[in-house]
C-alpha cells in the first residue's frame, strides 16, 4: 500500500513555528540530512550518513525503466537484462562478480539482489564500508551494471535456461487465472500485455541484438538514480558518484520515456475465474480513480494522504471486528486506497478471502460496509482511536530515528526519484502530524467514500477452486450485489471500551535474589514463586522490548489420542480472548498501546513470545498474566475460528506444491501414530475437542516456576523489577519440573524414494534429505551449518550457472539436541520434469565431491566472510540476544558462547566440514520428487 511513505524513516525542524508553516500549498521540506543532486548527464543521486548497521553501506541503482517499455519482440527482456547484469561486466567477466562479492561476505540472493517491475528495475548492493578497496569495488559494480554489462551470446544463451526456470516457477493456478482477468483489470492498458516475466517463446528465441537494444535505449543516465546510505563520509561518496558516473552520456536521439495510462471505462467488468489447482476463494473489488495519482508535495497533499490513512484504519478496524465474530464473513478482509499495479492509476480497493462457495456473501459484506460508511459515516470515537494509532506509530518511528537501518532510508529515496514522494524526515513528519491531527474532523474523512465509490470504472474479480457440480456466481448476481440498496443498514454500533486487561486482583509476590553477569550484561531475578526472570538492557533500539518465556513439556506429554483431538484446536485458544474480554474488546482497549503477547505450545516446550515499547511494557506483562491465569473458554469463538481455518485449509491440497509436501510428510510419518496429516479436513474437525484443548492449555500453564522468562531491549531496572514481582511472582506455581520427552518415533531408515504426481503444468520439485540419530556435538553442529552454506554455493554454480537447470536451489543442515540427538540435511530445488533426475544426479555429485575432497578453500572462505559479516550486524540486534539467552536455557549451552562465535567460525577447517559430510551424508537418504500428473 502507498499510505504514508513520507511519514516513515526520515529528519529536521522544531515544533515552534510549525503551525504557521503548515498552510495549504506550502511545500513539504526536503530532509536536510540527505545530500541530493543531479549530474550534468541527468543522473540523480542521494547520499545519507547512517551508522546503523556499523561499517556497512547500502548501494542501490534505480533504473526508471521496466517491462512497460519493451517492444513487442522484447517481452521479458527487461527482467532478462536484470539477470545479465550478474553474468559478466567489463570489470567482472562471466560469474566473477558474484564470486567476488561472496568472497567479501555478500551472499547472493540474501544480501545481493534485484527486481524488475512494470516501471522500474532496481539493484541492491550492501557491502562493508570500512575497507576503501571494497567500497571502490562496490562503485565499480554499480557503474558496470549501469553501463558496462557484457552481453555475450554465450552468457545470454546460458541464462535463457535460468530465466525460463523462473518463468516455470510462476506457472500454475494463479498465473492461469491472472491471464484471464488481467485484460479487465487493466482494460485497454499496455500494462495488461507487459507482465515482467514476459513470453516463453520470446525468452527462448529472441535475437541477441534485441536485449542489447533494450540496454542501450533505457540504461541511460537521465533515467537513473544512485542511492548511497550507510556508515560513510558524504563528501567522499559524492566524489565517487561523480568520478564513476559523470563521463557517461545519454544516447543521441534517445527514445522518449513514455508514461502509459490505464484508460477509464463506463462498464463494470466482472471476472469469475476458477481453477482445479486453486487453493482458496478470493474477492477483489476495485473502483478506479478517474485521474492519475499526484505526488505528495504540499501540506494539502499531506493532509489528503492522512485522510486516506485514517479512513482505511477505521474501516479495516470494522472489518477486523467482523472476522473476529462468531460468524465471520471471511477469513480476512481489508480495504484501502492506493496503486493497482500501474504507476499511473490508483483506486479504492476491497479484498477478502472467503470460504469456498461464499464469495458472493463476502462481496456483499464488503459492499455493505462501504455503504454503511457512505450512509452514516464514521463516529468521533472511531476517529480518535485511529488518530491515536497513527500517533503511536509515528512516535515509535520518531524515537527510533537514530537507530533506523539504512535499507529503510534507501527505499524512501527510491520513491522520491520514481514518483516524487516527499522526503521531509521523521522529525518534521512527527511534529507536523502533532499539529495536523487535532484539526482533522470526522466530516473531513466521511466525504472520501463519495469520491471512492462509483457506478463505472470498476472491476470485480472472483478467483477460486473449480469443482464438479459447483455453481459459479454469475455476472448478473455479482452486479446485483454491487448495486444493492442500503435500505436495511444501520449505523455502526460502538461498544464500551474496557477499563483494564485484568478483571481479578493481582496479589504481588517478591524478588528473593538478584544475580548479574557482567560479561553478558544480564540480570537475573529469582522470584518468590520459583520463577526466574533474566533481562538484558541494550541501546540497539530506543523503543523496543522483546520477551520470550519458555518451559519444557509441550504436546509430547499428551497421549496420542489427546494430541489428535487438540492439534487443530490449539490455534483457536487465543481467539477466545482473556479476562472475560473478547478479542475485539482487547484490540479496542489496546488502541495506541504497542504491546503484544502470543502463547504457544510446541512439541517439547510451551511459552510466550511478546514485544512492546518501554512505555507500554506493563501491558505486555498484563497480557502474559491474563493468558496464564484467565484465558476464556468460548465455544462461539472456536466455531468462528473453524470457519476461517476451513476456508484457509479446505483446498490447500489442490495446490501441487502443498499436496507434494503433504504426501512427502505422510510418507516419512507412515509409522508415526501421532501424524494426523498436514492440513485439517472435515473428519479432523469432527474429531477435534476444543474443551480438551483448553484443559491441556491450562495444564501447560499452571506452574510458573517451571518457566524461565527472558527480556531484551531498552529496559528500565525499576520497572521490570516491579512488573516481575507483580505479574510473574504472583503466578501459580509448584515444585514440579518437567523435561523434554522423546516419543521414540524415528523416520524410516535406508535409501528411499517417493514420486508424487500432481499438477498440470510442466513443473517439478525435488527434495533430498539425509537424517538420523547422533549425539549432539557443538563443533559438528557448526560444521554442518557451514556444509549447507558451502554446498549451496556449489549447487548454484553447477545446477544454475553451468547447467542452467534451476532458478534457485538451497542446502541446509543442522544438529538437534532436544528431545534427542539427531541431524537433518536438506537439499531442495524446483525444475523442469525432464531434468529432475539429471539435476538430482548433479546435486548428489556435488555432495560426493565434498565427501571425497572436502570443500574448496575459496568456498570455505566465502562462508566465513558471510557469517562474520552477518554476525557483526546481528550481535547488535535485540532479537539475536533474546534467541541466544533462550537457547542457552533450552539447549543447556553457555550463552557466553556468543562471544566465541567469530573465533569458532575462523577456526573451522575444511577437514571438519568434510568429516561431517562423510559422517552424515552417506546413508539414510530420502529423495522425493513432485512430477506432473500423467496424461
Amino acid at each position: 500500500m502507498k499510505h504514508f511513505k513520507l511519514w516513515v524513516f526520515l529528519a529536521a525542524i522544531p515544533l515552534s513555528g510549525m503551525a504557521q508553516e503548515l498552510k495549504g500549498d506550502a511545500l513539504i521540506p526536503f530532509d536536510p540530512a540527505v545530500k541530493t543532486g543531479k549530474l550534468k548527464n541527468g543522473l540523480t543521486y542521494y547520499i545519507r550518513k547512517n551508522a546503523k548497521p556499523e561499517n556497512k553501506v547500502d548501494l542501490r541503482l534505480v533504473i526508471n525503466a521496466g517491462s512497460i517499455l519493451e517492444d513487442d519482440d522484447q517481452q521479458g527482456l527487461a527482467h532478462f537484462m536484470e539477470h545479465m547484469c550478474f553474468n559478466g561486466t567489463k570489470r567482472f567477466p562471466k560469474n566473477q562478480l558474484v564470486d567476488y562479492l561472496q568472497s567479501i561476505g555478500v551472499k547472493f540472493g540474501q544480501h545481493l539482489n534485484a527486481y524488475t517491475s512494470f516501471d522500474e528495475t532496481v539493484y541492491f548492493l550492501p557491502i562493508p564500508s570500512d575497507d576503501p578497496v571494497k567500497l571502490e569495488k562496490g562503485f565499480q559494480i554499480i557503474e558496470d551494471w549501469a553501463f558496462n554489462t557484457i552481453l555475450t551470446p554465450e552468457e545470454i544463451d546460458k541464462e535463457r535456461g535460468v530465466v525460463l526456470e523462473e518463468y516455470r516457477i510462476g506457472l500454475g493456478a494463479e498465473s492461469r487465472m491472472r491471464k484471464q482477468f488481467m485484460p479487465k483489470m487493466m482494460y485497454k492498458a499496455h500494462y495488461a500485455n507487459r507482465l515482467p516475466i514476459g513470453q516463453k517463446e520470446i525468452l527462448e528465441n529472441f535475437k541477441y541484438e534485441k536485449i542489447k537494444k533494450f540496454y542501450k535505449d533505457w540504461y541511460r543516465p537521465n533515467l537513473m538514480a544512485v542511492i548511497v546510505v550507510g556508515d560513510i563520509d558524504v563528501a567522499e561518496m559524492e566524489k565517487k558518484i561523480k568520478d564513476h558516473f559523470s563521463s557517461y552520456e545519454n544516447p543521441k536521439n534517445e527514445r522518449p520515456r513514455k508514461i502509459f495510462d490505464v484508460p477509464n471505462h463506463k462498464e463494470t467488468f466482472v471476472a469469475v475465474e476458477s481453477d482445479k489447482e486453486a487453493s482458496s476463494a478470493r474477492v477483489q473489488l476495485v473502483y478506479k480513480d478517474y485521474s492519475e495519482p499526484k505526488p505528495v508535495l504540499t501540506i494539502n497533499d499531506m493532509k489528503d494522504e492522512l485522510y486516506e490513512g485514517l479512513f482505511s484504519t477505521m474501516l479495516n478496524n470494522r472489518l477486523e471486528e467482523l472476522t473476529n465474530s462468531p460468524t465471520p464473513p471471511f477469513t480476512y478482509g481489508y480495504s484501502f486506497h492506493g496503486g493497482i499495479g500501474a504507476r499511473t492509476k490508483e483506486g479504492y480497493q476491497s479484498f477478502a478471502m472467503t470460504q469456498e462457495g461464499k464469495q458472493l456473501d463476502g462481496l456483499k459484506t464488503l459492499v455493505e460496509e462501504n455503504q454503511r460508511v457512505k450512509k452514516f459515516g464514521f463516529s468521533e470515537t472511531e476517529l480518535e482511536r485511529a488518530k491515536t494509532e497513527w500517533l503511536a506509530m509515528m512516535e515509535k518511528a520518531y524515537k527510533e530515528r537514530d537507530k533506523t537501518n539504512s535499507e529503510s532510508f534507501v527505499s524512501e529515496y527510491q520513491s522520491n526519484f520514481l514518483t516524487k514522494e516527499a522526503v521531509p524526515g521523521i522529525e518534521w513528519s512527527f511534529n507536523a502530524m502533532k499539529v495536523l491531527l487535532p484539526g482533522i474532523k470526522v466530516n473531513d474523512i466521511n466525504g472520501l467514500i463519495n469520491t471512492y465509490i462509483k457506478d463505472d470504472n470498476r472491476v470485480v474479480v472472483f478467483t477460486g477452486p473449480e469443482k464438479e457440480n459447483a455453481k459459479k456466481p454469475t455476472e448478473q448476481e455479482i452486479l446485483s450485489v454491487l448495486n444493492q440498496k442500503d435500505n436495511n443498514l444501520t449505523a455502526y454500533k460502538e461498544t464500551e471500551v474496557a477499563k483494564s486487561l485484568l478483571r481479578n486482583e493481582v496479589k504481588p509476590g517478591s524478588i528473593t535474589k538478584k544475580e548479574s553477569n557482567a560479561k553478558l550484561g544480564t540480570t537475573t531475578l529469582f522470584l518468590s514463586n520459583g520463577a526466574k526472570v533474566t533481562y538484558k538492557k541494550t541501546d540497539f533500539k530506543t523503543d523496543e522490548v522483546l520477551m520470550d518465556a519458555v518451559s519444557f513439556g509441550g504436546t509430547n506429554l499428551y497421549s496420542n489420542e489427546e494430541y489428535k483431538k487438540t492439534q487443530w484446536a490449539d490455534g483457536a485458544l487465543t481467539d477466545a480472548g482473556f479476562s472475560g474480554l473478547k478479542v475485539n474488546d482487547i484490540n479496542k482497549f489496546m488502541t495506541g498501546k504497542i504491546a503484544r503477547v502470543f502463547p504457544y505450545i510446541q512439541g517439547t516446550t510451551e511459552g510466550f513470545r511478546g514485544s512492546s515499547t518501554p512505555k507500554d511494557m506493563e501491558y505486555m506483562f498484563q497480557m502474559m498474566y491474563a493468558y496464564f491465569t484467565d484465558l476464556n473458554l468460548d465455544k462461539e469463538a472456536y466455531e468462528g475460528y473453524k470457519v476461517k481455518q476451513a476456508a484457509y485449509y479446505e483446498n490447500m491440497a489442490a495446490n501441487p506444491n502443498s499436496y507434494f509436501t503433504q504426501e512427502y510428510l505422510s510418507f516419512l510419518n507412515k509409522d508415526n501414530p501421532r501424524f494426523n496429516g498436514l492440513y485439517p479436513n472435515q473428519k479432523s474437525w469432527t474429531e477435534t475437542d476444543y474443551e480438551l484443548s483448553y484443559k491441556k492449555y491450562k495444564e501447560r500453564f499452571d506452574n510458573a516456576a517451571d518457566f524461565e522468562f527472558f527480556f531484551v531491549g531498552n529496559i528500565d531496572d525499576k520497572a521490570i523489577e516491579e512488573y516481575s514481582a507483580k505479574y510473574i511472582a504472583s503466578l501459580p506455581s509448584s515444585s514440579k519440573r518437567e523435561k523434554a520427552t522423546d516419543l521414540g518415533f524415528r523416520l524410516p531408515k535406508g535409501d528411499l524414494k517417493k514420486i508424487v504426481n500432481k499438477g498440470t503444468e510442466p513443473k517439478s520439485n525435488v527434495r533430498i534429505m539425509y537424517h538420523g540419530d547422533t549425539p549432539y556435538n557443538a563443533k559438528e553442529a557448526l560444521a554442518m551449518e557451514a556444509l549447507g552454506e558451502i554446498l549451496t554455493i556449489k549447487l548454484v554454480e553447477q545446477l544454475r550457472e553451468n547447467e542452467s537447470g534451476v532458478y534457485g536451489i538451497n542446502a541446509s543442515g543442522y544438529l538437534n539436541k532436544i528431545p534427542y540427538g539427531s541431524y537433518r540435511f536438506n537439499i531442495s530445488f524446483p525444475c523442469g520434469p525432464d531434468n529432475a533426475e539429471k539435476l538430482t544426479a548433479s546435486a548428489l555429485r556435488e555432495v560426493q565431491k565434498i565427501i571425497d575432497n572436502g570443500p574448496e578453500a575459496k568456498d570455505l572462505a566465502k562462508y566465513k566472510e558471510g557469517e562474520l559479516l552477518d554476525y557483526k550486524k546481528q550481535i547488535k540486534e535485540n532479537r539475536t540476544w533474546l534467541s541466544n539467552l533462550k537457547s542457552g536455557y533450552t539447549e543447556g549451552e553457555n550463552p557466553e558462547n556468543i562471544f566465541k562465535f567469530e573465533e569458532k567460525v575462523t577456526a573451522l577447517t575444511a577437514k571438519e566440514v568434510q568429516d561431517v559430510a562423510k559422517k552424515f551424508l552417506t546413508k539414510d537418504k530420502v529423495i522425493a520428487m513432485l512430477m506432473p500428473e500423467k496424461s
